[in-house]
């Protein structure tokens, strides 16, 4: 499984206390694409009814909040950074 780039913030870093273990987000990198990322994965929530039908069904998994929200931001940078790599010129030679 690829993991995407820590950029974002947006890659897990495992963490674990006492018996349980998990993820959570990667405070570091780039707080502005951490931002957009953010609002994008907030305005799907609103809007999208894809967006919406995936929440509901992690809640029923008994996911939190906090890794559906995880998860959601992977996708959303997954998809803008394939757009932004069609948009990139290609070598020079």
């Amino acid at each position: 499984m690829r993991r995407p780039s820590p950029l974002c913030g947006v890659s897990p870093v495992e963490r674990s206390s006492g018996r349980r273990q998990y993820r959570r987000l990667n405070r570091g990198g780039d707080r502005q694409a951490n931002a957009a990322l953010h609002r994008i994965v907030f305005t799907r929530l609103r809007i999208d009814s894809r967006t919406q039908d995936y929440d509901e069904r992690r809640i029923k998994e008994g996911k939190t909040r906090r890794e559906i929200v995880r998860c959601l931001k992977r996708y959303a940078a997954r998809e803008v950074f394939h757009l932004v790599k069609q948009l990139q010129p290609g070598p020079r030679s």
